[in-house]
């Protein structure tokens, strides 16, 4: 019954094993449905469940006695900690991959419909928080769990801003930038000295008291009613039917056809040119002293310090870039959405910022970027799935931390040569 790194018996109990857990999970889950206050144990649907399972695992660990199965499951097992470096002759294939992508990108809204075409927005949106919060947690290695109060800044800054100073789209991108910096260099000061749990139970409690602010502060911000927000215009121009009185619709002006999708391709374009701007600086910006301060800080605060790095100027550019980048990103849902309440702002955004941020990889500008989409995107495929979408999605989560436990991307550094004369 057994050959050469080959056991029967081993399989069986790894199958029989995952049954019982397949049926610890998914017994409560799938087996019994709930109606009112009854239920009814749905037997045959549990059962098939656990026996995908089960078969699934006994051909998992059958694969796993054989050669390639042995090297397969060698790339789980081996280390995967700390920076890559590249050799130092090596060229990245990215400088083809960009240059196809942002040709995609461009045809991208004039092929696409509404549906998808918001379903971009939203992703580009999450990939500016992501590469915000990126320098903060990723970079900097500080635990932010309050991110998404900077985001609520850039929201409702423009929401606000356009009701009571008449401030539009392209006024709100800088100021709202300016706003959430000013607000992330507020929440440095008083937590400098602060480290690991501690800094991330401050930072959440700051995330909900913007939130409870902009709930209750009804005469101000509307409370739970929310307000709305101006949408985009191009140089006074509008992308609705109909402008406002004394003003003249962009299809008019430029004699087009109506396009009611002509808003989103503008907010998608101006969008994905920021995303681009953003990438360049944080690209820059992560091979300049700062972001090897940054790195430096993340890795051991005690070394930067002794090292004669301020750590105080380091966690304050840290926590003012990352925030005024979410400002940005606020601005643009705003716009995107036309409305604006504290319901969009809720701690459960945060998490997913900062899940986007440990997908793609801890200061990987790359995996963020894939992250945000695969977080973004996976969830409206599930939607034929809707009862077992967020398992799904679970699943899918746990996974990746499984097979790829430093991200999607692994952060790598490029080497440097070693100069004729120059002893290593």
């Amino acid at each position: 019954m057994t050959s050469e790194g080959f056991s029967l018996k081993r399989c069986i109990l790894d199958a029989i094993f995952s049954g019982l857990v397949a049926l610890i999970v998914f017994g409560p889950i799938a087996g019994v449905v709930l109606d009112g206050y009854s239920f009814t144990f749905e037997g045959q649907r549990l059962a098939w469940i656990i026996g995908t399972v089960m078969l699934g695992r006994f051909l998992l660990s059958a694969l796993s006695a054989t050669s390639p199965g042995a090297r397969f499951r060698a790339r789980f097992e081996a280390d995967s900690a700390g920076v890559y470096v590249r050799p130092a002759d090596y060229k990245s294939r990215m400088r083809w991959i960009i240059p196809l992508i942002i040709a995609l990108a461009v045809c991208f809204p004039f092929v696409a419909t509404k549906y998808v075409l918001t379903v971009a927005i939203l992703g580009l949106i999450y990939v500016l928080l992501g590469l915000g919060l990126n320098i903060v947690v990723g970079l900097a290695g500080l635990l932010d769990l309050g991110y998404v109060a900077f985001y609520a800044i850039g929201a409702y800054g423009l929401a606000l801003g356009y009701q009571y100073l008449g401030l539009g789209f392209w006024s709100m991108l800088p100021l709202a930038a300016i706003l959430a910096a000013a607000a992330g260099a507020l929440l440095g000061f008083p937590v400098l000295r602060m480290h690991g749990d501690y800094l991330a139970i401050v930072t959440l409690g700051f995330g909900e008291i913007i939130r409870l602010v902009l709930n209750n502060w009804v005469a101000f911000t509307g409370g739970p009613n929310g307000v709305s927000a101006p949408p985009p215009t191009l140089f006074g121009l509008e992308f609705g039917r109909r402008a406002k009185e004394g003003g003249v619709p962009f299809h008019e002006f430029f004699g087009l056809t109506y396009n009611p999708n002509m808003k989103f391709i503008f907010i998608y374009a101006v969008l994905f040119l920021v995303v681009l701007l953003v990438l360049y600086i944080k690209h820059r910006l992560t091979r300049m002293p700062i972001g090897r301060a940054w790195e430096a800080l993340r890795e051991d605060e005690i070394a930067c310090r002794s090292m004669g790095l301020n750590h105080v100027l380091v966690k304050l550019s840290a926590f003012t870039l990352g925030a005024s980048t979410a400002g940005i990103a606020g601005v643009f849902f705003a716009t995107y959405q036309g409305f604006v309440n504290p319901t969009s702002f809720t701690f459960f955004e945060s998490a997913l910022i900062l899940a986007i941020v440990v997908l793609g990889g801890m200061g990987s500008t790359l995996g963020v970027v894939l992250a945000a989409f695969v977080l973004t995107v996976t969830p409206e495929l599930l939607r034929s799935f809707a009862e077992y979408r967020v398992l799904l999605f679970g699943m899918l989560m746990v996974v990746m931390m499984i097979w790829r436990p430093r991200g999607l991307i692994r952060i790598n550094r490029s080497g440097f040569a070693v100069r004729k004369g120059v002893a290593p």
